[in-house]
């Protein structure tokens, strides 16, 4: 009995971790001032016929802070690279020396800090919702626990005000994270 009271908190804790660690992946993509190598996470390469992750088909390094090196293990996927870059929406544009591709990573604009604050706001608002989501299924998961008669009223009450608290931890942890990336975004 109260092992599955406590695993209704253990599953609702774990789905509002992976709603923050979501968010931290998705932030690590956004473009900021300065070089980062989840930047590139999302780009695959044709290579050999098969859309292969960058990193699989290259090192990658950053050996200033506003460009990105990327050192093929094999040169022939150098236009390839290239081309996988160019046709990503991260409006970057790298140029190659024949062995090393090097992708500068330009100032940004007032504007399009602006929008990207407006971007990182909507992604920490659907994480919120992810919370807010996993906080519904606990509470639906303990009233039907309590229906069932599993668990008493008072134990029921207890449990969604203990996952209440869990929500409003996440939440802002959400907010904290957004504030940081925000922060980031506008460093100029």
């Amino acid at each position: 009995m109260a092992e599955s009271v406590q695993e209704v908190k253990q599953q609702a804790k774990k789905s509002m971790e992976k709603a923050l660690e979501a968010l931290q992946r998705h932030f690590a993509r956004v473009r900021t001032g300065r070089a980062s190598l989840a930047l590139l996470d999302g780009i695959r390469v044709e290579y050999y016929g098969t859309p292969t992750p960058l990193n699989q088909v290259a090192s990658l390094s950053i050996p200033e802070p506003r460009l990105i090196a990327i050192q093929p293990w094999d040169k022939s996927v150098i236009p390839a690279i290239e081309k996988a870059i160019l046709q990503s929406e991260l409006d970057l544009n790298p140029t190659n020396d024949g062995n090393v591709v090097r992708v500068p990573i330009p100032k940004l604009t007032e504007e399009r800090r602006k929008e990207l604050v407006k971007v990182v706001r909507g992604m920490a608002e659907e994480a919120r919702v992810a919370v807010r989501n996993a906080r519904r299924e606990a509470n639906s998961e303990l009233d039907r626990l309590q229906k069932e008669k599993a668990i008493s009223e008072d134990d029921q009450r207890r449990m969604k005000d203990e996952i209440q608290k869990l929500t409003d931890e996440y939440v802002a942890k959400v907010d904290q994270v957004l504030k940081q990336k925000e922060a980031e975004i506008m460093e100029v």
